[in-house]
């Protein structure tokens, strides 16, 4: 029996089972590695947060992404943003040399056991474990607006459902939303020769603004300190206290986990987009039906009035929307048993852990109670260490029987440089 599964191999899965290896834990880490941005980000996007934001986390912070730029001949710079193709490899060169063991299967069931829990895999495995965490990342929770559902995939897409648009060159295209995904997405379309069009429910488009200089004199630091999220103190708070940020009321937890570091384009793209793509604003759509040649929307303007357009596809940038019912390896038994907070995410304590004994969670799914910073890699340093302590208590207050390694802080397999 593993004391701890780890059920996803994201940047925070990844990161997790490389701080469970270190501790002495008897760690397995089951699915694809760096899935969502190997197989659902278009080539050619670029890693929006700064490569000093970006790092995955090991104990001893040696296989940091700007370790791995240089191994490749690059240099990982303030302002100066990654390739998604490169952050996808530095994630797994680091799980070559910072975890434990890789299991790529998925787990297509998670329940309880007496003990600990059963992973059933893709193809049939049980596996058994003390305790678990989900680390699932995004994908489970990708949000299509309610006019869009049911139509048929050949016209209606989610922005993570491509890892190329080759498939729109010389099409017509609309994308719905008005933050990253969807302006670069619209970016990348129209330099292919798509006829592209965004449209988006706010009155205007907001763009980040370049970051300041990583040296500046000290009063505009003390002013504005940069963060993993952005400068600001607003920033900084949600980046780097992610465990104070817990201690708000449930309900400012909340609503600043929906609304804050809203939908916005990096200031890299916004040239790429007001040069190249018809956008629409103050609009949402209201209905949708297939044409021949693809769909006739319907949209309401915020101010009134509708409009009718006709396109090839629709790509809906909008985001994810964490759900307790979304969560799919878990049986609907260990699901039930679950609390969940305001917004219907599963609640979590202090370490992670679920209200469900051993099993964590990680990730986009723990937004509602730790802050905005676990939407991000950045957030993936906090969570790794703070949920690893968690799970040795765990292990700690089981049977008598079970054994818990003495940690080995700052072990870790040595280096493949390949």
């Amino acid at each position: 029996m593993y004391d701890l599964l780890v059920v996803g191999a994201g940047p925070y899965g990844l990161s997790i089972a490389s701080h469970a290896g270190a501790a002495g834990l008897n760690v397995r880490v089951l699915g694809r590695p760096m899935a969502s941005w190997r197989d659902h980000m278009p080539r050619g996007m670029f890693l929006k947060s700064e490569p000093w934001a970006s790092n995955l986390s090991d104990p001893e912070g040696r296989w940091r992404l700007d370790v791995f730029c240089a191994f490749r001949g690059m240099t990982a710079r303030h302002a100066e943003p990654i390739p998604l193709d490169v952050f996808a490899e530095y994630g797994l060169w680091f799980a070559r040399n910072a975890v434990p063991v890789l299991d790529e299967r998925t787990v297509a069931r998670l329940a309880p056991l007496d003990g600990g829990f059963e992973a059933v895999t893709e193809d049939g495995e049980t596996l058994a474990a003390r305790t678990v965490v989900l680390a699932v990342g995004v994908l489970p929770f990708t949000a299509i607006p309610a006019a869009l559902r049911g139509l048929p995939p050949e016209l209606v897409s989610h922005s993570s459902h491509h890892a190329g648009l080759d498939r729109f060159r010389d099409e017509d295209v609309t994308v719905i939303g008005g933050g990253q995904a969807a302006l670069e997405t619209a970016a990348l379309l129209a330099e292919q020769g798509t006829r592209v069009r965004v449209l988006a429910r706010a009155d205007r488009l907001c763009w980040n603004d370049m970051p300041p200089p990583w040296e500046r004199p000290w009063w505009r630091t003390a002013r504005a300190p940069h963060s993993g999220l952005g400068p600001g103190w607003r920033n900084w708070f949600y980046a780097e206290r992610p465990g104070l940020y817990r201690r708000l009321p449930e309900r400012t937890r909340t609503r600043i986990a929906a609304d804050a570091l809203g939908p916005a384009g990096a200031w890299w793209v916004r040239e790429r987009v007001e040069s190249r793509v018809e956008v629409l604003l103050g609009q949402e759509v209201a209905a949708a039906r297939a044409v021949p040649g693809g769909l006739r929307l319907e949209t309401v303007a915020r101010r009134g009035g509708t409009r009718t357009l006709e396109t090839g596809h629709v790509i809906a940038a909008t985001g994810f929307r964490v759900g307790l019912d979304r969560l799919r390896p878990l049986s609907s038994e260990l699901r039930a048993l679950l609390a969940m907070t305001a917004d219907g995410a599963p609640e979590v304590g202090p370490d992670f852990e679920s209200s469900y004994p051993g099993l964590f969670l990680a990730g986009l799914v723990t937004a509602s109670g730790f802050g905005p910073a676990m939407r991000f890699v950045h957030g993936a340093t906090f969570t790794a260490g703070t949920l690893v302590r968690g799970v040795r208590r765990r292990l700690r207050s089981g049977p008598a029987g079970w054994r818990i390694p003495a940690g080995r802080r700052g072990e870790v397999p040595e280096a493949v440089w390949r």
